[in-house]
Formats: C-alpha cells, sequence, structure tokens
C-alpha cells in the first residue's frame, strides 16, 4: 500500500517535470531563437494576430503556469492556464497532423493538458505550497477538476472564437 508520503512524492515527480518542461517553452519564446518578435511573427502567420499580444501572453502563461504547477501553488488554476493553452496549441498548430507527436500531432498536447487536470483533481499532495497553506491543498477534488477541465477548455475556446482567424490556404496550382 502506498503512503501518503509515497503518493505525493509521485505527484511531486509529476508537477516538476511536467512544470518546468512548459515553463521552458515560455523561457525559450522570450529568451531562445526568434525571441517575442520571431514568435510573434510565427502566431501572425497561422492565424493568431496581434502575434506579439499573443506571443507575450503564451510566453508569460507558460512560465507562470508552469512554475507555479511545479510549486504546487495554486495548482488547479495553474492546470487551468495548461488546458488553455494546449487546447489552443492543438487546435491552431497539431490539429491536421493527427495524433502522434512523431507527425507533429497533438498527443504532447492532450497529456501536458490531462497531467493538469489530473493532480490538479488529487490535489498537488503534502510536497506543494498549497498543502502548507491549507491541508490538503486548495481546491482539489471535484472543485479541482471543474477548475481545470471547465475552467481551462472554456478559456482555451474562448480564446480562439475571439482571436483565431486561420489563412486562407493557397489555391492550388494547375
Amino acid at each position: 500500500m502506498v503512503t501518503y508520503d509515497e503518493f505525493s512524492l509521485g505527484l511531486l515527480i509529476l508537477r516538476v517535470v511536467i512544470g518546468v518542461t512548459l515553463a521552458a517553452h515560455g523561457y525559450n519564446k522570450f529568451f531562445m531563437g526568434g525571441r517575442i518578435p520571431g514568435t510573434a511573427r510565427w502566431f501572425d502567420s497561422i492565424g493568431m494576430k496581434p502575434g506579439k499580444v499573443h506571443a507575450l501572453a503564451a510566453a508569460t502563461t507558460e512560465m507562470g503556469a508552469g512554475l507555479l504547477f511545479a510549486a504546487g501553488f495554486l495548482t488547479s488554476f495553474a492546470a487551468a492556464g495548461m488546458v488553455s493553452l494546449m487546447l489552443v496549441a492543438a487546435w491552431t498548430v497539431h490539429r491536421f497532423n493527427g495524433f502522434f507527436i512523431v507527425k507533429t500531432g497533438w498527443e504532447y498536447n492532450l497529456i501536458l493538458a490531462v497531467v493538469g487536470i489530473g493532480v490538479a483533481t488529487t490535489g498537488p499532495g503534502r510536497f506543494s505550497i498549497d498543502h502548507l497553506i491549507h491541508d490538503p491543498g486548495i481546491l482539489p477534488g471535484y472543485a479541482g477538476l471543474i477548475i481545470a477541465a471547465v475552467g481551462g477548455l472554456v478559456a482555451g475556446a474562448f480564446h480562439l472564437g475571439v482571436f483565431f482567424r486561420p489563412p486562407a490556404p493557397e489555391p492550388e496550382q494547375a
């Protein structure tokens, strides 16, 4: 039988790896490659306009939600940010490429979103800031599930509905 400390250690490992990975995506947008200007041009090219606003929003949300998730602080809300980000990424970039990541599909987006929802539902565990503030954490269980899943999906769908305008397909050459 797994003890609460062992369960919490497993959650800590998941939170840190997933959260830091997500935060690294935001860091990359801010400080690596094309930085915010390059990311903004790319967002413009896929129909997320204005690109600079979305580049800043995506980078900030990736870093913020990732670090909050890793620390287990406001975990359900960090998970909602993850779900929203992954819905937008899956819909704007990966949806026509199939499921598997090897074909730039949406598999990775699904995994990050579901891990976020799962951790928001179970709570972040003993080794988290949420647990220090309020045992067993802030809003775990069904409240965490609703905040992460429903809140994230609604936020992502709203964002897509308001801002996503995919470019017209190129006319076929005869």
